[in-house]
């Protein structure tokens, strides 16, 4: 069979527009498996960012609570973790980006082959990829042991896209040319660096000045207006505007 060419998106932020991984903390909270004491001080970060207070907000905000639950997830029982990892897809499946939406749609029509990778919980990228259509996926994997989370990570998807992006392009013989990413932070760069076309999605100000440097396109939705921008003699110039179809060839 002749090779299919491949497009590859982030999850959290990109498809889905909120991150996950947090949902997944708060409802772990909820469910009694993280103690609301300590999360306390998630919020309070959250509130911070939401507020604007630094440019370093988000950042602050998202490393408490990463570190919080990462703490908290040795001996906590999987049943409560996978659970709240359905409970997460269920309220938020269909809370997407249109423009990613509609862009994983119309490339499914043109036969690639679309990979979902995502920090978040294989268990809960598992059921976005399989909802949205995706050929193949990776997320963070945790190691299980009598029932209960054993505290070790088996794969930080976060830190490992390029690695599982090369795994899965291998893996089903996809070819560069063609090929399209789509992130949003700074952790998607070696994700992107990888593609034939990338796109920075409502990027952070890290990605953009990444982006702005290597001279890659930038879709910013904002309610139900999408705007593509392409760098033309160093800068961005607004190319289309388009509120009912994917911003693609």
């Amino acid at each position: 069979m002749p090779q299919r060419p491949f497009a590859v998106l982030d999850i959290d932020g990109t498809l889905i527009r909120w991150q996950l991984y947090h949902a997944l903390a708060d409802k772990l909270v909820k469910l009694g498996a993280i103690e609301a004491k300590p999360y306390e001080r998630v919020l309070d970060a959250r509130l911070n960012w939401k507020s604007r207070r630094s440019t370093n907000s988000f950042s602050d905000y998202e490393s408490a609570m990463i570190k919080l639950v990462t703490k908290s997830l040795p001996g906590m029982q999987y049943d409560i973790f996978a659970k709240a990892c359905t409970d997460v897809f269920s309220r938020y499946q269909d809370q997407v980006y249109t423009y990613t939406r509609d862009l994983i749609a119309s490339l499914r029509q043109q036969n690639y082959l679309i990979f979902a990778l995502s920090g978040s919980p294989d268990e809960l990228v598992s059921m976005v990829a399989n909802h949205y259509g995706f050929d193949d996926y990776a997320g963070s994997l945790y190691g299980v042991k009598d029932g209960c989370l054993d505290g070790q990570v088996k794969l930080l998807l976060r830190h490992a896209k390029p690695k599982e992006l090369t795994r899965l392009i291998k893996k089903h013989g996809a070819k560069l040319k063609g090929s399209i990413a789509v992130g949003d932070t700074a952790t998607d760069i070696d994700m992107l660096e990888m593609s034939e076309r990338a796109i920075a999605f409502n990027p952070s100000k890290e990605l953009f000045d990444y982006a702005s440097k290597a001279g890659w396109e930038v879709v910013v939705e904002r309610k139900n207006m999408v705007y593509l921008l392409n760098y033309q003699h160093g800068e961005y110039k607004l190319a289309t505007t388009d509120n009912r179809q994917p911003l693609i060839p």
